[in-house]
């Protein structure tokens, strides 16, 4: 089952500036989640969808649907659970 983050951020966002440096390390040790980042500003649609509110909001997905979402900066321990946990 494919497991999915999305980070939803904006350019001016500086919050989602200090998520980034974690995010990128947890790709390196999770090859096989994909990683998508989806700009508010440009994909507003897509924001709406997922009923992005505030800025960083990190949603992971599987086969099953939204299995977390975390909302402002959040560390490397709860997003690796949650990865976990959706089966990554």
């Amino acid at each position: 089952m494919p497991v999915t983050l999305k980070d939803f951020y904006a350019d001016w966002c500086g919050p989602c500036k200090t998520q980034d440096p974690i995010l990128e390390e947890i790709a390196d040790d999770y090859p096989d989640v994909a990683f998508e980042k989806v700009n508010v500003d440009e994909e507003q649609d897509v924001a709406n969808e997922y009923q992005v509110r505030s800025l960083p909001t990190l949603i992971i997905e599987n086969d099953d649907g939204i299995v977390s979402r975390f909302v402002g900066v959040t560390q490397r321990d709860d997003i690796e659970g949650a990865l976990q946990e959706a089966g990554a």
